[in-house]
């Protein structure tokens, strides 16, 4: 007979380290490139619809009546810690990356700002293996590095002059945003998108209100131009938007969805040549080259995911509910007489089985007696100690 240790089914992992097949990622990683795609179509907006020089005005009515417009719909407010923490969450991915992206772009050119933002991979990276534990890859680097590279090619220019609070303000932003992406996935969500979503839109809205008033004076009177401007850019370049990004950043690694933020510059670029008729040239093509191969590259699993995602569907449900100990093994023996040892109580129970009966990895003790066998079975779950 055959003494045979049945553990106990270990918590679920966190969210963040479940891995996902080929065929769920992909989708995953396309939805969530809509996020950026949207924001860079609101460099088009801006320049053409909204009211000029107004930046955290149209930050503000951005990010406040979207944030009111969820809140609505979905009815819920933050409990307890959450709080402050839907506050800081609102700060660093809103409200203060809005207020230092502004001061980056008035002290330097677009283009330079857009490179300084292009090193949010990079800082987010960092971040996430320092207190999420995610493993910093060389493909990652690399990846980062390439995107730089590439957003400099498709949007600095000759003759550029560099000012020190303008640099800055972009690596703040770039760090405040990284951070809050990194604390976003780290904190994880208590209630559905929407409404988490909503809360971090309004933290980020009252925060731009004293400051657009401070800095930028009342709002003018708005022409319709301007109304469906700030319509489009609260509903689907900040309401949509954040709600696919949020989902992307609790789904995916913080690494391959910062990675997606690259595309912001690209679409900016290829929509000022599409609608307004700017040119490109070589070196903007090449540079827009360089931004796809990153983001491509940096979306490829690492051969740990690549080989849990190759699993059955049944061998990744069980990989992920329930976790062998690593000294079950030095209780699964054959007992020929006596006593068995003194078990931990927190292994789980014993389960008795004869050779030749089916495998039964729960349940109770077989109760069944037999002559040339007279078992007793007694099980004191207080110490953990079995006897026969």
């Amino acid at each position: 007979m055959t003494a045979t240790l049945a553990p106990r089914p270990a918590p679920a992992p966190a969210p963040h380290t479940l891995a996902l097949t080929q065929s769920r990622r992909w989708p995953l990683v396309l939805t969530t490139a809509i996020a950026p795609m949207a924001w860079g179509t609101g460099y088009l907006v801006t320049t053409e619809a909204l009211p000029p020089g107004r930046p955290l005005l149209g930050a503000l009515l951005r990010a406040l009546p979207a944030g009111l417009a969820l809140a609505a719909l979905t009815r819920r407010r933050p409990i307890g810690r959450w709080w402050a923490k839907a506050a800081v969450l609102g700060v660093l991915n809103i409200g203060g990356f809005f207020a230092l992206l502004f001061l980056a772009t008035y002290r330097l050119s677009g283009g330079v700002a857009a490179t300084m933002g292009a090193i949010q991979p990079l800082v987010a990276a960092t971040l996430a293996a320092l207190l999420l534990g995610e493993r910093l890859r060389r493909a990652t680097v690399l990846a980062g590095m390439l995107g730089m590279v590439g957003v400099a090619l498709l949007v600095l220019r000759a003759g550029t002059q560099l000012d020190t609070a303008g640099l800055v303000a972009g690596l703040g932003g770039a760090t405040s945003m990284a951070t809050g992406v990194v604390l976003t996935k780290h904190w994880g969500r208590p209630v559905p998108l929407g409404a988490f979503t909503s809360w971090q839109l309004i933290a980020g809205g009252l925060f731009l209100v004293p400051l657009t008033l401070l800095i930028e004076g009342p709002p003018p009177a708005l022409t319709a131009t301007n109304v469906a401007g700030f319509a489009w850019l609260g509903s689907v370049g900040t309401a949509v938007a954040y709600v696919l990004w949020f989902r992307g950043i609790q789904r995916l690694p913080v690494a391959s969805v910062s990675l997606l933020g690259l595309l912001s510059p690209v679409v900016a670029t290829t929509l000022g040549w599409i609608v307004v008729g700017q040119s490109l040239e070589v070196g903007q093509l090449f540079g827009m080259a360089l931004v796809l191969g990153a983001v491509a590259c940096g979306q490829r699993p690492s051969p740990e995911q690549r080989g849990a995602s190759l699993l059955p569907a049944t061998d990744r449900r069980r990989r992920q509910r329930t976790t062998r100990p690593p000294e079950a093994a030095r209780y699964s023996r054959t007992i020929k007489g006596g006593r068995t040892p003194l078990l931990p109580a927190r292994t789980g129970a014993l389960s008795l089985r004869r050779r030749s009966e089916p495998r039964t990895p729960r349940g109770p003790p077989c109760s069944s007696q037999r002559a040339s066998d007279d078992v007793s079975w007694q099980n004191d779950r207080s110490d953990g100690r079995a006897a026969i």
